[in-house]
């Protein structure tokens, strides 16, 4: 039994020190910039899945609230993914991404907004999840 455990301690701890988003190494715990987030193809696909994400749950909630009429409420429109302007990942049980997305509404004149999210990617399980998303604030991105 003591033999297996060493042998998967030191697996385990060098997978989990691999990004999967930069390919370099990062410290466990530790929120770290990603560099280069324009280019970065999966950093901008999980800015749209946060999007994708919060458009669903908008339309599950006016759906509860309005017996699923389609009337849009203000403040509460869908949104346009434009890009991830800023992004951070820290790994935990899986890797944690801390993106500043850039995106608009309809009725926005081509204004994009800036929103804080939060995307947890456990790749062993495929899963990826929303753990939040609001309006972009200096102290939303203090992590």
């Amino acid at each position: 039994m003591a033999a297996v455990t060493l042998t998967i301690i030191p697996f385990f701890t060098a997978l989990c020190l691999l990004s999967t988003v930069s390919c370099r190494m990062i410290v466990v715990g530790q929120a770290t910039e990603i560099a280069d987030v324009k280019a970065n193809k999966e950093v901008q696909e999980l800015g749209k899945f946060a999007v994708e994400k919060y458009n669903e749950s908008l339309r599950l909630w006016q759906q509860i609230h309005f017996n699923g009429g389609d009337e849009e409420v203000q403040g509460q429109e869908k949104l346009q993914f434009e890009e991830v302007l800023e992004a951070k990942q820290q790994v935990v049980s899986g890797t944690k991404y801390y993106l500043k997305i850039s995106a608009k509404t309809k009725t926005e004149n081509d204004v994009p907004k800036m929103f804080s999210s939060v995307v947890v990617v456990k790749p062993w399980l495929r899963s990826k999840q929303l753990v939040h998303f609001r309006p972009y604030s200096s102290s939303s991105s203090s992590q």
